[in-house]
């Protein structure tokens, strides 16, 4: 059946009196059924559980056997009646190729991957750096086949040269490279009248840190309000202070907030994390460390 997902399951049970049996569910064809009345006499439809019911200790052994060979012939039927749709009305792009089966070729695209994942039978070759899809799923290939196509030619690489020149060309893209440098510096403002314990794990506008020092310098006003306009100073002045993240094991030790943080806590720029921030820290923090120690086992 072209498109569609064919499933057969057997189950092992016991059904009404406690007589030893298996159930069975497969996509109605009345040809299948007429086949499996033939081959297991004794099964009974119940309407209560959507199945077929097969008495016998040693139905799920004889039901999965069946359906081994069924299986086999049901889609070798659907892959010939999709080779002869494809025949009928075959459609071409750079990206299809027809061979044994059909063959998907694209640039690397998550739209794409996700676009195919969806289709049924559809595999990953890795020698062949190409999706495989039989004829069966054919009418859930051309059903996609738009969005694929279309995702595919956008992740071409002269395409993506473009939207990069484009990208670079932009103001925003000035903004970033600028924010970035800044976070490279590890300093963050905080006021001189509310100073941040230092060795603690805090939050901040721009995420969990750990104050090693306070510079005592002061924060120039354009650059807190380009780079930190969340943090205000109420009475004082913003002074720098130096920072670093903090590792998994401290994110382990640190004591989450008892309270939702209030306006001003926010507004002073650093306060205690939740227990959900602390979590998600601790996850990410857990991360890095694997990666880095990966990096230094293979580097050794």
């Amino acid at each position: 059946m072209a498109g569609e997902t064919m499933q057969f399951s057997a189950t092992q049970r016991a059904v009404g009196n406690g007589a030893p049996g298996a159930t069975a569910a497969f996509p109605y064809d009345r040809m299948t059924v007429e086949r499996f009345r033939a081959a297991f006499p004794r099964a009974r439809w119940r309407d209560d559980l959507g199945v077929w019911f097969v008495p016998g200790a040693t139905a799920e052994r004889r039901l999965n056997a069946w359906f081994s060979r069924e299986w086999s012939g049901v889609l070798t039927y659907a892959d010939e009646r999709g080779r002869d749709a494809f025949a009928f009305d075959p459609f071409e792009s750079t990206y299809l190729e027809v061979a044994d089966d059909l063959v998907v070729r694209t640039p690397y695209s998550r739209a794409v991957v996700a676009e195919l994942r969806m289709v049924p039978w559809a595999r990953w070759d890795p020698a062949a750096k190409a999706w495989r899809v039989p004829f069966r799923s054919l009418e859930e290939l051309r059903r996609r086949w738009p969005a694929i196509e279309d995702a595919a030619r956008l992740a071409e690489p002269e395409e993506r040269r473009k939207r990069e020149a484009s990208r670079r060309a932009s103001p925003e893209h000035a903004d970033r490279l600028a924010e970035a440098a800044e976070r490279r510096r590890n300093r963050y403002p905080v006021p001189a009248d509310a100073l941040p314990p230092l060795g603690r794990v805090l939050m901040t506008h721009v995420g969990c840190a750990v104050f090693e020092a306070i510079t005592g310098e002061v924060v120039e006003p354009t650059v807190a309000a380009r780079f930190y306009p969340g943090v205000v100073a109420v009475t004082g002045t913003l002074v720098w202070a130096t920072w670093r993240s903090p590792t998994h094991d401290e994110l382990v030790r640190a004591w989450p907030a008892r309270e939702k943080t209030g306006p001003a806590e926010t507004a002073r720029g650093w306060w205690q994390p939740t227990i959900a921030v602390l979590r998600e820290e601790r996850r990410r923090a857990a991360s890095r460390e694997r990666a880095r120690a990966t990096r230094r086992s293979r580097a050794a």
